[in-house]
């Protein structure tokens, strides 16, 4: 926790400058969330050494690593913390369960709720639990549960739920949270579909659920019963590794791509173009839609220069046995960046070809859409056929669709 020594004036202007920050931004767009961020200290749940500024920032705060240093329990950033609250549907006397704990968000939860309302975090490890009701009690939310569970589990005891509010990554959707759901509740949860993920608000329609709202974020890892991580494929050492999210891609004998790199290189550039700073998240969603293998390349920019991908941390890439392709990106001028294909190995012209053609359909069908119309299945439920262009994601207990409607209904 921040040092009990605080200017209390410091403490109070970083927080009235991190709401403003938030209205200014259009993330918050409700009195009574507006309330409850005004109202929670969001420093008493920071790790000790973390300065003021820094925990009144509209960023991630990192409470807990694992022994290699990676994160596995964090204070999410502000504005995306405002937005699931907003996707709950968040009224005076609801029911809520939080997935993944460190009692900010919780806190943030019981605020709205009010007295009348029962907030429920849980989490895996037992020091965040911990750590995350000493916080709830000093900031004067004793009533707020803090539970060890693991997050495949939920927490029956506080069933029905008006809202599961779901603050790590996943791939799939446990049976529990759609079981301790009320019937017309709110289920917000970052779900990661082939190694592209997006916080969706996720609703009962019949037998299966449906996306309302989609947005790009991260989240650090479901651990426990719910674990499932990409899988790593070093192409070059440590530099260059493919990261596969479905079994079919996994299949696959990749041991030749690593030869491929070391070859020759086909660029092709596609007569889609954009401004700076203009965002294109829809297009990483759309390559991973498509019925091919899949992964995403992460590059060490240091010491891989020579492959300049769009994105150094998660680049979508088309793949075979033997070769690869990924998304590029050039600059044209002060005004104008291009996009393009590199591709490696020896089918690498037709999977360029085949990476351009895609980012043209995405330009001229997807680019000015809203994105895919997202649902969940319960397994052995499938949904209906249809002619437009769709992924199947499966998982254990879950089948996720993203279908891409045009306005000509098709692909």
């Amino acid at each position: 926790m921040v040092g009990a020594a605080l200017n209390t004036t410091a403490v109070d202007d970083a927080r009235t400058r991190l709401v403003a920050k938030l209205l200014t931004d259009g993330m918050i767009t409700s009195p009574a969330v507006e309330a409850a961020f005004r109202r929670v200290p969001r420093h008493l749940f920071a790790p000790d050494g973390v300065s003021i500024e820094a925990a009144y920032a509209d960023d991630v705060v990192v409470t807990r690593r694992d022994p290699g240093g990676k994160a596995t329990s964090s204070i999410s950033a502000p504005w995306l913390q405002a937005t699931m609250l907003h996707a709950a549907r968040l009224r005076p006397g609801a029911r809520v369960l939080e997935v993944g704990s460190g009692g900010y968000n919780a806190a943030l939860i019981a605020e709205i709720v009010g007295p009348g309302g029962k907030v429920t975090t849980i989490d895996i490890d037992p020091h965040v639990v911990d750590h995350a009701q000493a916080a709830l009690d000093a900031a004067g939310y004793p009533h707020v549960q803090a539970v060890q569970a693991d997050a495949a589990t939920g927490w029956a005891a506080g069933v029905p739920y008006d809202a599961i509010i779901v603050t790590v990554e996943g791939s799939d959707i446990p049976p529990a949270w759609t079981d301790q759901l009320a019937p017309d509740g709110v289920l917000v949860v970052p779900l990661r579909m082939r190694g592209q993920t997006r916080c969706l608000t996720l609703i009962r329609h019949g037998d299966h659920l449906t996306a309302t709202n989609a947005v790009v974020c991260g989240f650090v890892a479901m651990q426990g019963a719910g674990a499932d991580p990409t899988i790593r494929r070093q192409l070059r050492g440590n530099d260059v590794t493919l990261l596969v999210d479905d079994p079919t891609t996994a299949a696959c004998d990749l041991t030749a791509l690593t030869t491929a790199l070391d070859g020759p290189r086909t660029d092709l550039w596609s007569p889609v173009t954009m401004p700076p700073a203009t965002p294109f998240d829809s297009l990483h969603l759309w390559l991973a839609s498509q019925p091919h293998p899949y992964g995403l390349i992460t590059t060490n920019r240091d010491r891989a220069t020579d492959l300049a991908p769009e994105n150094w941390v998660a680049c979508p890439a088309l793949v075979t046995e033997d070769s690869i392709a990924y998304l590029a990106i050039r600059r044209l001028d002060d005004t104008t960046w291009q996009f393009g294909a590199r591709a490696y190995g020896p089918r690498a012209p037709a999977l360029a070809d085949h990476m351009i053609d895609l980012i043209t359909t995405w330009d001229r069908h997807h680019r000015h859409r809203p994105g895919p119309h997202i649902t969940v299945h319960p397994h052995g439920s499938t949904p209906a056929p249809t002619q437009q262009t769709r992924l199947l994601v499966p998982r254990r207990h879950t089948t996720t669709a993203l279908t891409w409607a045009t306005p000509e209904g098709r692909a």
